[in-house]
């Protein structure tokens, strides 16, 4: 080659270069400016949401200083203390008028959002709903009783949005079934409460409302994924509420919360426009329930739901009324109990209150049998999560292509978008040194072919099968043992899946479940939680041992259950449980 061509020819691969290297800026300045973009057009969304719900937020300030001005005699202070028996009752007899009790709770409720951020959306047509049953003659069983629901629950002309953007402009074009059915049934839905991002979560927080804290310490998480309902209820904002539960997303909330709460079997109630984060995901079945003050109140609203309105109005519910035959009946109960799961060892405080009921019932006359449930490594690795992703977490993952990601999804998030061969080598890699994590980090492949899914189905069906076998060995009734508890530290529950095994177990099974609070945290229950090792002495017990710090007066729970379909049994066993303990606090 010539010299004048070998440099024409690097000129011309100079030339060829720099069109490359502009291409390739071009490319790099066209995906950051669609970044960007999408960035922008989230913080409209929210921005746009935001100024929506303050809006709201005012003009029912405005209508309580009205009512206030107009009403000053009203004791808010006394209303609020009635338990939901003596609130209906004096609304029935017009001792107290539906305006007072309405304007006493959104007033509460005010009150606590501005202090917790636990209500996204309160509900301005409640003056309507107020005026509607005021016309009626039929005064319903819930007549005149403010309820509250979770935020994915549909709620015409609001949206549901799971706190993700996309959803801010679908406002629901009519309400979901359960509250229709609240409504028919003389009920006042006046707020909708905060939820995490994507409800796979059991904290509260999300991009676009922000973060819910717990009403006793305002350091710790209410729970999730029904956290602001939680929250709400627990500081005595709302009587009564209605929240969802895949994986301990009623219970969880309630322990942390000081609330009782019932996870039913899933079909019982209605799920009818209630918005899924998971389309089509049905192995496990989401399931909706009451959140209350008492048992009393969860009783109210079960047979209230259980009617022919629900039946009618979703064809997919079985037509089963409240069975109140079981629930009153005073035969002794053959009660399972464990103190530990084998898989996360529970709060000291938390044991304590389990032996503490497990006491008082042998003192009532009821058989306690020591249970323990199988396998629950395998129960929240191989089934629950390796199910729950059993996409590989795709349709999750869409979810945030216009989303900012919640700090407390980070650490999930993350480990989906991991590539399978990156899983699979860190499996290897930690599972000598920490096998409980490397379970995890597998299962979070989903599976590799819809026979594997098919496959993966039936080993849960079989596993439900091998827990009833060892329920019926034991010739048992209902379940008692520890729940999730007591409240976290804020910012733990999104790297702490595992020490859900409590709550997760009773969705696996599809069994009954609900929380009662019994105790709280004392000072020796802290000092020895000090010591705590857990199982495995892994980074998750480590960050138990840190979320659960500083607790002392925070309220504990245990957990009971039944088999499917004896929801009526569940709640006969809680009102027991309550009762015995609010005797022995009486007589000290």
């Amino acid at each position: 080659m010539q010299h004048h061509e070998w440099i024409q020819s690097l000129l011309e691969y100079e030339i060829n270069w720099k069109i490359v290297t502009s291409l390739g800026c071009l490319l790099v300045a066209i995906v950051c400016g669609l970044k960007w973009r999408k960035k922008r057009n989230f913080l409209k969304k929210v921005e746009k949401e935001r100024k929506r719900r303050e809006k709201n937020v005012q003009l029912m300030q405005e209508k309580v200083t009205k009512f206030k001005k107009q009403n000053p005699g009203v004791d808010s202070r006394k209303i609020l203390n009635l338990s939901l028996p003596e609130l209906i009752v004096k609304l029935r007899d017009g001792s107290l008028s539906l305006e007072s009790v309405l304007y006493s709770y959104i007033e509460k409720a005010l009150e606590l959002d501005q202090d917790l951020n636990c209500v996204m959306d309160f509900l301005t047509d409640c003056e309507a709903q107020l005026q509607d049953l005021k016309e009626q003659e039929n005064k319903g069983p819930l007549y005149g009783v403010p309820i509250s629901i979770k935020e994915h629950i549909g709620y015409k002309g609001h949206p549901s949005t799971c706190g993700l953007a996309q959803y801010i402009d679908k406002l629901e074009e009519e309400d979901s079934v359960v509250v229709k059915v609240l409504k028919k049934q003389g009920a006042i839905v006046f707020a909708k409460t905060n939820v995490p991002q994507s409800l796979l979560c059991y904290d509260t927080s999300n991009p676009i409302y922000g973060v819910t804290v717990n009403p006793h310490n305002h350091a710790k998480s209410p729970g999730g994924s029904s956290g602001g309902e939680g929250a709400l209820i627990g500081g005595g904002g709302s009587i009564l509420g209605l929240g969802t539960d895949i994986g301990g997303s009623i219970r969880i909330p309630s322990s942390f919360c000081g609330i009782t709460a019932l996870k039913p079997t899933p079909q019982r109630v209605s799920l009818g426009e209630i918005r899924s984060c998971i389309e089509g995901f049905t192995a496990i079945p989401v399931a909706t329930g009451p959140m209350a003050r008492d048992v009393d109140s969860l009783v109210l609203c079960m047979k209230t739901l259980l009617c022919d309105e629900m039946f009618k109005l979703d064809p997919t519910v079985p037509p089963l009324p409240f069975n109140d035959k079981v629930y009153t009946s005073p035969t002794p109960l053959r009660v399972g109990y464990y103190e530990t799961d084998g898989f996360t060892l529970p709060h000291p405080g938390m044991r304590r209150a389990v032996l503490e009921t497990k006491k008082l019932l042998e003192e009532a006359g009821h058989t306690l049998i020591q249970f323990a449930p199988p396998r629950i490594d395998y129960v929240k690795n191989a089934l629950f999560m390796k199910i729950l992703l059993g996409d590989g977490g795709e349709i999750l993952l869409e979810k945030f292509n216009h989303n900012s990601v919640d700090p407390n999804l980070s650490g999930l998030i993350s480990m989906i978008r991991t590539p399978t061969v990156v899983k699979k080598a860190l499996y290897f890699v930690l599972k000598p040194l920490f096998p409980r994590i490397a379970s995890s980090v597998i299962s979070a492949i989903g599976a590799s072919s819809v026979k594997e899914l098919w496959t993966d189905q039936a080993l849960l069906q079989e596993y439900q099968a091998e827990f009833i076998a060892e329920w019926r060995k034991l010739d048992l009734d209902v379940i008692l043992c520890p729940m999730l508890g007591p409240a976290y530290n804020n910012g733990y529950a999104g790297r702490l899946l595992a020490a859900a095994s409590y709550t997760i177990l009773f969705n696996v099974v599809q069994f009954p479940a609900g929380v009662v609070t019994v105790s709280s945290v004392t000072q020796s229950d802290e000092d020895e939680m000090k010591h705590y090792k857990g199982y495995y002495n892994d980074p998750w017990d480590k960050l138990f041992q840190q979320a659960v710090a500083g607790g002392v007066g925070l309220p504990l729970s245990v957990q009971c259950a039944a088999l499917p379909y004896q929801d009526e049994l569940c709640l006969r066993f809680m009102k027991e449980v309550e009762t015995l303990h609010r005797e022995k606090k009486n007589r000290k």
